[in-house]
């Protein structure tokens, strides 16, 4: 995090996973880090606005910043073998339990690194600096 700037950058991330017993673990491993990815790019970039009568004011890409692969961050998998016995094979799901983990993990890094807690997404650059008493 830079404390000039406000700008945070995730730069490892460790997710450890229960998802039942993992019949493909490389397809589980790939559906954690596109959940974490996906869950740090709404903690940082993703923003919705509206205007006065409820309409979208970002409903597309060009003014709705996400997470590409060149933002990915290194992450570290962890599969936690725990069969469940009501699913196939001992199976759960790994879905999108992923992507909740990074609002917090990251909310509490900045409470970390600087001392402030923010508590709503996303933890833009402005925000920061607005906890940190520098705007």
């Amino acid at each position: 995090m830079d404390t000039e700037t406000g700008q945070v950058r995730v730069v490892k991330y460790v997710a450890a996973i229960e998802c039942g017993r993992a019949i493909n673990p490389k397809l589980a491993e790939g559906q954690t880090e596109g959940g974490v990815l996906n869950g740090i790019s709404h903690s940082l970039t993703e923003e919705y606005f509206y205007d006065d009568k409820g309409r979208m004011l970002n409903p597309d890409f060009n003014n709705y910043k996400i997470f590409t692969t060149m933002d990915i961050p290194e992450i570290r998998t962890i599969l936690v073998d725990s069969p469940e016995p009501s699913g196939p094979f001992g199976a759960k799901s790994v879905s999108e339990i992923c992507i909740n983990g990074p609002a917090p993990a990251i909310a509490n890094a900045i409470y970390d690194a600087v001392g402030v807690r923010l508590y709503e997404t996303p933890f833009t650059a402005e925000k920061v600096l607005r906890a940190l008493g520098k705007l």
